[in-house]
């Protein structure tokens, strides 16, 4: 009798959806896209070097790998929701906490966002491979970049120029897009993942997964993908506006840049498209082929700073289609069985590149300029072009269902 009166939506919670999944990434492109250009610059008047920027980077994502790693192990003692919820307020306590300006609170609170980072990133990953179907993927990684397209469009251009007005305020508000964003996940009821099958012994520990890992060639080169790109990311996020700090340019050009590079998200359905009409393996290799070239024009043009930023600004458009296709062949290679631990590591990819690229640049900044780091990166970006020529070429493409 008293079920007749509790509404349906609590009875029988919707099944989640591609669309509940993109409205989270929403939340968390404002929370990640109104600090992403501040950080950088914030460091840079805080520490005033370079070298100093890339060292606590550096450290810092050896941090984040290390709690990626442990995040498996977290979640056979706290169930999923929890997880992602203390990283959802990890989010709200480095905001807070980085507004305070100072040095140290700066680096801490850094430390506190890579740490939500990773952990809401590796729950959010499991979530999708739980509840959003393979032949679905590739909608799902579209509609994912679409719906954070606002956040991460206005809000690096947005950050800088509310920190150049009053530092505290780009912290406060992506403090209160988090919140928004754990009060988004609690209203989806995602709980803890799908159960696939009772466990008939204990899972065993997902660095015990890392040779099973390094056995299947499709998901080392889908890993070698998200390493690479996101090495990109770091060389264009972090390295262009210390690069443009350091050559008079203005402080606001690393948010405006980034902003309208971001504002290409609102054409990742068109980039699908075009993807689909080829293959996966075509956009990954254009991707890769026209960032690295981009990169090291940038790097030659390193003397007139204006132009190397534009050249910087083209090559950021080709990351935007790799975001879209690269991270395919690892999510469609990986079995049902493994997801959980598989995840874990290709969740670390964001880390290991958080090592790798400061690491690297810390080495670089001792013996070149900032421009050093975008050769670099074009070197990269040229490798990965060459191992994407492993990719399947009908990778992605819909099965024919023969008539009955």
């Amino acid at each position: 009798m008293f079920e007749r009166r509790i509404p349906e939506w609590l009875r029988h919670a919707p099944a989640p959806s591609v669309h509940g999944f993109g409205l989270l990434a929403g939340f968390e492109g404002i929370t990640r896209g109104m600090l992403i250009s501040v950080f950088p610059v914030a460091m840079y008047n805080a520490l005033g070097d370079a070298v100093a920027i890339s060292q606590a980077y550096f450290l810092i994502g050896i941090g984040s790998l290390g709690v990626g790693l442990l995040v498996p192990t977290l979640n056979k003692l706290v169930p999923r929701r929890w997880l992602y919820s203390f990283g959802a307020l990890c989010f709200v306590v480095g905001a807070l906490l980085a507004s305070l300006g100072s040095a140290g609170a700066l680096v801490f609170g850094l430390v506190l966002n890579s740490f939500a980072t990773v952990i809401t990133f590796i729950c959010f990953n499991a979530y999708v491979l739980d509840y959003i179907k393979r032949i679905e993927l590739g909608r799902s990684e579209t509609l994912r970049l679409l719906y954070s397209a606002l956040g991460w469009t206005i809000g690096p251009a947005l950050g800088v120029a509310l920190y150049s007005y009053s530092p505290v305020l780009p912290f406060y508000i992506s403090a209160a897009s988090s919140l928004a964003m754990l009060g988004a996940f609690f209203y989806m009821r995602l709980g803890n993942g799908k159960l696939i099958t009772r466990a008939r012994r204990p899972a065993p520990n997902p660095l015990a997964f890392i040779g099973r890992f390094a056995r299947q060639p499709r998901l080392v080169a889908g890993m070698t993908f998200a390493v690479i790109r996101s090495c990109g990311w770091w060389a264009y996020v972090v390295y262009m506006p210390l690069y443009a700090l350091e050559n008079g340019l203005p402080e606001e050009l690393g948010g405006v840049l980034l902003s309208g590079t971001n504002a290409a998200l609102f054409f990742s359905p068109l980039m699908l498209r075009w993807m689909q009409n080829r293959s996966v393996r075509a956009a990954v290799r254009r991707g890769f082929a026209m960032a690295a070239g981009f990169f090291t024009l940038a790097f030659f043009l390193a003397a007139w700073p204006w132009a190397a930023v534009v050249g910087l600004f083209c090559a950021s458009l080709f990351l935007i289609l790799l975001d879209i296709s690269a991270g395919l062949p690892f999510l469609m290679a990986v079995k049902p069985s493994e997801r959980t631990e598989m995840s874990t590591i290709y969740a670390s990819y964001r880390d290991v590149s958080g090592i790798l690229t400061p690491g690297l640049a810390w080495g670089v900044l001792l013996v070149a300029p900032v421009s050093g780091v975008f050769l670099l990166s074009g070197l990269a970006l040229a490798a990965a072009y060459l191992v994407a020529g492993s990719v399947h070429p009908r990778l992605g493409e819909k099965r024919l269902v023969p008539a009955q």
